[in-house]
Order: C-alpha cells, then sequence, then structure tokens
C-alpha cells in the first residue's frame, strides 16, 4: 500500500513519493524515517543502474544505427568536440566539487555519498543476491510488459527489438522526469518509433495504451490504498 501510494503521489509531484512512502512506514510500521528513506534511496540508485545497463546494451544491439541518426543530425567533429567538452567540463565538475567549501559543494558531496552508501549497502545486506535478482526481475518484467503489449496495435506487429528498447528507455526517462510522464510519455514513445520509420498514430496509440493503462491502475490502487490502510492498520 506504501508503494502504490509512493506512486500516486508521484503523479502529482515527481518524486514526492519517496519521501511520503517513508513518512507512511515511519507512521504505520516504526520504521525510523532517516533509515526507510535510506532504503529507498538504495532502491532508485539500483534502478538507475539497471536502466544505464539497458541503455548500454542498447547501443551495443543498436550502436551502428544510433551512429548513422547522430551523424545525419550532427556532423562527427562536433560530436568529438561536444564529447572533449563534456569530459572536460566533468572533469572540472569533480575537481569543484572535492576542493571547494561552498554550501552548495557541501551538499552535493553529501548527497553524493549517501548515493554511494545506498549503493553499496545492498552488497552488505543479508539477502543482496535475492535482492539483486528481483530488482533484475522486475526490470525484465517491465521490459517484456512494453514488448507485450505492442501485439495490441496491429501496425506495430513483428516491431525490433532495437525499436522496442530504444521507446522504452525514451518513455523511461519521461517517467523519471516528470509527474508520472503525462502527455509526455506517448510523444516520447511515438518519437523513438520514428526513427524506425514507424508510423506516427499507431505509435501515438501505443503510447496512449501503455501510459493510460498504468496510470489507471495507480489511480485505483493508489486511492484505494490511502483510503485502507488506516483501517488495516486499526484492525492489526
Amino acid at each position: 500500500m506504501a508503494i502504490f501510494i509512493t506512486y500516486l503521489a508521484n503523479l502529482g509531484i515527481p518524486r514526492s513519493g519517496e519521501v511520503l512512502r517513508a513518512a507512511v512506514l515511519t507512521n504505520y510500521e516504526g520504521v525510523p524515517f532517516e533509515k526507510g528513506f535510506g532504503t529507498i534511496v538504495g532502491e532508485r540508485v539500483a534502478d538507475f543502474i539497471i536502466l544505464m545497463l539497458i541503455v548500454g546494451v542498447t547501443l551495443v544491439l543498436q550502436f551502428d544505427f544510433i551512429y548513422s541518426i547522430l551523424e545525419k543530425s550532427f556532423q562527427p567533429v562536433k560530436i568529438l568536440m561536444a564529447g572533449i567538452l563534456g569530459l572536460v567540463f566533468l572533469i572540472l565538475l569533480i575537481l569543484f566539487l572535492r576542493k571547494s567549501q561552498s554550501r552548495i559543494a557541501l551538499k552535493v558531496r553529501l548527497f553524493l555519498k549517501g548515493l554511494m552508501e545506498g549503493v553499496f549497502s545492498i552488497f552488505k545486506m543479508k539477502h543482496k543476491w535475492a535482492y539483486i535478482f528481483h530488482t533484475l526481475f522486475i526490470w525484465t518484467m517491465y521490459v517484456l510488459m512494453f514488448y507485450i503489449t505492442t501485439f495490441a496495435v496491429e501496425d506495430l506487429n513483428g516491431i525490433s527489438v532495437g525499436a522496442v528498447l530504444i521507446a522504452f528507455i525514451a518513455g523511461s526517462f519521461t517517467i523519471a522526469a516528470t509527474n508520472g510522464g503525462i502527455f509526455v510519455f506517448p510523444l516520447a514513445v511515438a518519437g523513438a518509433f520514428s526513427l524506425f520509420g514507424i508510423p506516427e498514430n499507431p505509435s501515438i496509440a501505443f503510447g496512449w495504451i501503455m501510459w493510460s493503462s498504468q496510470t489507471l491502475m495507480v489511480l485505483i490502487f493508489g486511492s484505494l490504498s490511502f483510503l485502507f490502510l488506516p483501517i488495516y492498520n486499526r484492525i492489526k
């Protein structure tokens, strides 16, 4: 119920659900807020790592295709220069964060330290392999759900794995960056599919099917969780 409340809250204010989830566990289960929130940060770090692995696999599988798109959109020299400038900026930023004593630098260092502790806490827990297995299993189900839903739209039958992965990544980033990907998720998925020459109408239709089905589930079960959680705990 705390997880469904998290998803429901994130539809209103992005990432607010994580704080609310820790507060729910503190209020109803007596879990200290900082410990509950720490495990949630660990989850999000694990999710980010898995998403980056999916991005890496997609780059390997679709390297020629992605490179050809970048080559058409940008000149290779500009891509190289942008990469060098980005690397130099990253190095300077790391040096600044390590040496500076400003409030912003201290806060960023503290935040990054917490993230690293969240990552390494996964490997210190008693059932770490079960945790890692379930994390991988959940993300595998996410991708398979995305792929299976393409069968609901006739024009998407026979779609390539590369198209599914790129659209999945685009959709995932919109959900993470906005309040549940509202209005943006279908457009991001359609934009990804358009790179593979898939028509706009079935692509947007697919995006709306994916987004609306997930959002409807969150609205129903999130609302029921809000209502039933106090009753459940009173009975318990």
